[in-house]
């Protein structure tokens, strides 16, 4: 099942994602996090992710370690990998997610903590 079929962007809080290429079992989105944003902490249980820093700084954390990646750099979060996203930097960062599995939606996104008041 792949919901992203029809659906091209959205806005949250930290920033906005956008949809470039979708497939049977992949969902490729361009993920913007402005300045002191990040991503809730969350886990999927249906989809892997691999994301790859295209434009700035991320701070990544993923089951509990924390690390930095710089603009090429790539980490892989296997489906039930607790993980989230931040850009500690001045300007925006841009990643490249590639989804994986045979059930990407955005209801598979489970969040632990949210800065947003979303969890």
């Amino acid at each position: 099942m792949n919901e992203y079929q029809n659906l091209d962007s959205e806005t949250r809080p930290w920033g906005n994602w956008m949809v470039i290429a979708t497939g049977q079992r992949f969902v490729v989105k361009q993920i913007v996090v402005k300045p002191g944003g990040r991503i809730s902490l969350q886990r999927h249980q249906w989809r892997d992710e691999h994301w790859v820093v295209v434009d700035g700084t991320a701070e990544i954390v993923l089951d509990g370690e924390a690390r930095s990646l710089g603009e090429n750099d790539s980490i892989f979060i296997s489906a039930g990998s607790t993980h989230r996203l931040g850009n500690p930097g001045t300007d925006d960062l841009t990643v490249i997610e590639i989804q994986y599995g045979q059930r990407l939606e955005e209801g598979d996104i489970e969040r632990l903590e949210d800065q947003y008041g979303r969890s």
